[in-house]
């Protein structure tokens, strides 16, 4: 669990915050985050996240990487959000950096696979 902790941490340190952020809640604009988003992870696994319905500092959201389909509303703060272990962080216009954390079921260890996503609607 120690490890998950550092990945975790690691991973909001990365994007210059501290954990948790004090940033309050904001509306954000719904024309950078909604569309279809895609990229590929360093195996070549592909993902992609739909984003809609942004109203204020919320959206829904579904993510999808290999046998994988999440489907959830989440909050947007200091222009990122998570979806189960996977943060979506707005990096440049209709650009982002995806940070998925992910345990490996033989040896139990856990690593952070980053990636990019490119918005194609």
């Amino acid at each position: 669990m120690a490890d998950l902790w550092s990945i975790i941490s690691a991973n909001y340190k990365t994007v210059g915050l501290t954990v948790p952020s004090k940033t309050p809640y904001v509306a954000v604009d719904p024309k950078l985050y909604e569309g279809t988003w895609t990229g590929k992870y360093a195996d070549n696994k592909t993902f992609k996240f739909t984003i809609s319905n942004v109203t204020g500092f919320r959206a829904k959201v579904q993510y999808q990487s290999g046998g994988t389909n999440k489907f959830q509303e989440v909050l947007i703060k200091d222009l990122s959000f998570r979806i189960g272990d996977t943060k979506f962080t707005l990096s440049a216009l209709g650009k982002a950096e995806i940070k998925n954390v992910v345990t490996d079921p033989s040896s139990g260890q856990t690593y952070l696979d980053q990636a990019y996503a490119s918005r194609s609607s």
